[in-house]
């Protein structure tokens, strides 16, 4: 019988790129673990043998650090701190002993420990937090083989332009695959904050992940195709698929090569209109991407990482130097923070403050209103992080969700009573810091002639803007399909921001998915936007984009598309100027 052709499988686009290869299965055979009662003159020695096996495995990730320092630089390497700080978390050791004390073997003592701490993150929708479970887990599995003294993972078969299939992969493994020059990797976990996606990136590895269970659907030797643009992984394509993929995969060679030779070029359209490119950054590790792929700038700094493997809030000290390592990195270019965006429900699971479940989150006490109502414990320490770090280069401070004057006031009042206390102190900050607030909220954007009478810029979150102009969860696979960036209520009123931020002469960007989609550029630089911020990875496709159109021939279709009231309409126009 013969096999099914063009078999598609949907998983989360990790890392950009389409490869065209045979499949190499990593083989990652589960560990099988039992309960084995220990007696009660040999629980010391049990705990003995956990301890080695934590100092084997804290060796292991030194030597990933290093590995991935020699290839990636020390950005990436920081990785790796990540397993050790959830190796040396002194709660979770306590809570091993404490079973081994009470008759449980090391192996599953470590299981029910790691575990429950997995668990908790299993209702956690932010995909931030999400990610830092596969972590945990990597962890977890690398203690229990060095307990179980099994062999290493090998790569010694691994075949050059293989594409790996795999359950998982850690971060050592992605650069143990770029060493080995394979074409791209899928596996069964992870997302698009993952460490390993944010590896690959960096790798310029093409990646897809979150297929489930693709490692038990693919074998050794099958053909596939990997399109990490789309998320897609194609089984057993046909002679006519192979063929226009492999057309794509030497078109987008061509594209790369071409991109490439922008670099060196200012980021100006046909007629002389120069435009900013930025980038977005989840945590410090990322900074090296931003300037590998020439911004001019970070858009957008995420500050949620700061939370991540803690059982206590950040404290001053440690929100100023996450900032301040990035803002010397970027040696001068403005670096954009903004203040802690989660919701008072994930603070709750984490122990962080006694807040209880709320029936929708996404409408709750998050980012703004969760900082202005306990300032103390959070907005405090993290205004005074971002201003001493401040005085090390261009900072710009943004809000995140603000829905009107009262928040916007709210927060600054906060903010010149920390300025006044560092003055008071001696501790040196940039007086002339710019404050700029994020637009994601209707309500917003609605009065954002009065809101640019009181900041310094602004930028538009088009990811939120759009699911509460449109009432769409664009995670809720039932109503996804409604999210759309083409909406002309959306359309308009990301012009009626950019038009009233104007009038008051204050600089608009853009961070949200809609600036790092190719497909927008014309229709938001005829908007007139200032600022497009976006993944490393998108800023010479961005630009690209804007170095082939003129100003007034962007302006002419956005004026056009602004007339049209439906989605076909709105699409022809677009399609009919796709320049990449």
């Amino acid at each position: 019988m013969s096999k099914l052709e063009n078999i598609i499988l949907k998983g989360i686009a990790a890392s950009g790129g389409v490869s065209v290869g045979k499949a190499f299965l990593l083989d990652d055979d589960d560990i099988c673990l039992i309960y084995r009662e220990i007696p009660k003159n040999a629980r010391e020695n049990e705990k003995k043998r956990f301890d080695d096996a934590i100092e084997k495995t804290r060796q292991e990730f030194k030597e990933i650090y290093n590995k991935i320092n020699d290839i990636l630089g020390e950005n990436y390497a920081h990785i790796a701190d990540t397993h050790i700080l959830i190796l040396d978390d002194m709660n979770m050791r306590k809570d091993v002993y404490k079973l081994i004390e009470e008759g449980s073997n090391a192996e599953y003592a470590i299981f029910k420990v790691m575990d429950k701490v997995i668990r908790s993150f299993e209702s956690i929708k932010d995909d931030y937090f999400k990610e830092r479970k596969v972590d945990i887990q990597e962890v977890a599995k690398k203690i229990l083989t060095n307990l179980l003294g099994k062999r290493k993972r090998s790569f010694r078969d691994l075949k050059k332009n293989s594409i790996v299939v795999a359950h998982n992969l850690t971060p050592a493994d992605t650069v143990t695959i770029k060493e080995k020059l394979i074409k791209g990797f899928i596996t069964d976990v992870g997302g698009k904050t993952s460490h390993t996606a944010i590896m690959a990136q960096g790798l310029g590895i093409p990646a897809v992940v979150g297929l489930k269970v693709v490692s038990s659907q693919i074998r050794t030797g099958d053909t596939i195709i990997l399109n990490g643009n789309t998320g897609e992984v194609i089984l057993n394509p046909s002679a006519e698929l192979l063929e226009k993929y492999q057309k794509e995969y030497d078109r987008q060679n061509e594209v790369i090569k071409e991109l490439k030779k922008l670099k060196d070029l200012p980021i100006e359209t046909l007629d002389k209109r120069s435009v900013l490119i930025f980038a977005n950054i989840d945590n410090p590790d990322e900074v090296s991407s931003v300037l590998n792929n020439e911004a001019k700038g970070i858009g957008l700094y995420r500050t949620e990482f700061m939370y991540f493997n803690r059982n206590s809030i950040p404290c001053e000290q440690e929100h100023f130097e996450a900032y301040y390592r990035v803002v010397k990195e970027m040696s001068g270019y403005p670096t954009t923070i903004r203040t802690v965006d989660l919701g008072g429900d994930k603070l709750a699971k984490f122990g962080l403050l006694k807040l209880g479940r709320e029936q929708n989150p996404f409408l709750g006490l998050r980012a703004i209103r969760l900082c202005l109502k306990y300032p103390d414990d959070i907005f405090i320490p993290q205004l005074r992080g971002i201003l001493r770090a401040s005085a090390f280069g261009k900072v710009r401070l943004m809000y995140p969700m603000i829905s009107g004057l009262d928040e916007l006031r709210d927060a600054n009042k906060i903010l010149q009573d920390v300025k006044q206390d560092l003055r008071k102190s001696n501790v040196s900050f940039d007086e002339d810091m710019e404050v700029g607030t994020m637009i994601e909220i209707p309500s917003a954007a609605v009065i954002m002639d009065m809101i640019a009478k009181e900041v310094d810029f602004v930028s538009i979150g088009t990811n939120d803007l759009i699911q509460y102009t449109l009432a769409v969860d664009r995670i809720n696979e039932n109503v996804a399909n409604i999210y759309n960036p083409m909406h002309p209520a959306v359309l308009r009123l990301i012009k009626h921001i950019i038009d009233n931020a104007h009038k008051e002469k204050i600089e608009v960007g853009m961070c949200g998915e809609m600036a790092g989609d190719p497909y927008y550029t014309p229709i938001l630089l005829g908007f007139g936007l200032d600022e497009f911020s976006v993944s490393p990875f998108q800023v010479l496709k961005i630009k690209k984009v804007i170095c082939g159109v003129s100003f007034e021939q962007a302006r002419a279709i956005s004026a056009k598309i602004l007339k049209c009231g439906d989605k076909e309409s709105i699409s022809k126009i677009v399609s009919a100027i796709q320049m990449i």
